[in-house]
């Protein structure tokens, strides 16, 4: 049975907002220490490591970020998170974390672990910021879901659901950089599969299930974040069992639990109703 343990939103660095930035190392401490004990298959970094402000900057911070991980021995996949991209390049990412930040698959046995590295760079254009998919990103999605042989855990930094961020203290006012404008086509995408799958994300700072088309989207709380709580910070990070049954765990100040019977989740139901009629309106309910 796979066991991956999840970190988020790290955001090592100065306070910013209700982020505990100053805090996050310490707080990493205690991850590794529950990775040592655990010692599952994979730890999973969902991106964000550092709380960006220079070229400079960023380049120390990720450098202590990738120190404090070099103390966790069992594999690591790292994601890039938009701070991290802010002021640092991908190849910058990669030699700071000796680690391809490109797409790939990771075979667990009886599963598999499609890490789905999609550019995170927010675009700062006239219009509003958004998030813009670089060429292949979704075509690679798209062809591995389709041609999965098993059971599928794709990670990603930004949440695939399309989620509600209603009172969500950083997206409530801003969900256009909660998702990918590109999210009708990657749902499309992801429906294709014919296996169980889960997806899971960081970015929007809090825990959450969404099921879309029968495939349960989670996203973990951010490390060092404390906007549900202030003012402490979450100290949050996951455990996701993979079997017949889906079993997910976020630890912290905020636990949350679920499980979930995988075959359940290649299910798919009946297309969405058109819009009603008027003679339709009255049998609706």
């Amino acid at each position: 049975m796979p066991r991956i343990a999840f970190i988020a939103d790290i955001h090592h660095g100065e306070d910013v907002l209700t982020k505990k930035s100053s805090q996050a190392l310490q707080l990493f401490a205690q991850f590794a220490e529950f990775v040592a004990a655990e010692q599952p298959d994979l730890v999973i970094d969902l991106g964000d490591r550092i709380a960006d402000r220079s070229h400079d900057t960023d380049l120390m911070l990720e450098h202590e970020v990738a120190a404090a991980f070099a103390s966790i021995r069992v594999p690591i996949r790292h994601l890039c998170g938009n701070h991290d991209r802010d002021f640092l390049s991908v190849a910058e990412n990669e030699a700071i974390l000796d680690q391809s930040m490109g797409h790939e698959v990771v075979d667990l046995g009886s599963w598999q672990v499609l890490v789905w590295r999609a550019d995170t760079r927010i675009h700062r254009l006239p219009e509003g910021d958004t998030f813009r998919l670089a060429d292949g990103d979704l075509d690679w999605l798209a062809d591995h879901v389709r041609q999965a042989v098993k059971p599928t855990l794709v990670v990603s930094h930004v949440p695939l659901s399309g989620q509600s961020q209603r009172s969500n203290y950083y997206f409530h006012a801003n969900y256009g950089i909660s998702i990918y404008p590109e999210l009708e086509p990657i749902q499309a995408a992801l429906r294709e599969a014919r296996m169980p799958m889960i997806c899971v994300s960081g970015h929007v700072h809090w825990n959450s299930l969404t099921i879309v088309d029968a495939i349960p989207h989670v996203t973990l709380q951010s490390l060092s974040e404390s906007w549900p709580h202030p003012p402490k910070a979450a100290k949050a990070w996951g455990l996701l069992k993979l079997s017949e049954t889906i079993d997910w765990t976020a630890f912290g100040r905020q636990r949350f639990q679920f499980s979930l019977n995988a075959m359940s989740t290649a299910e798919r139901g009946l297309a969405p109703h058109p819009p009603f009629g008027r003679s339709e309106v009255v049998d609706a309910g």
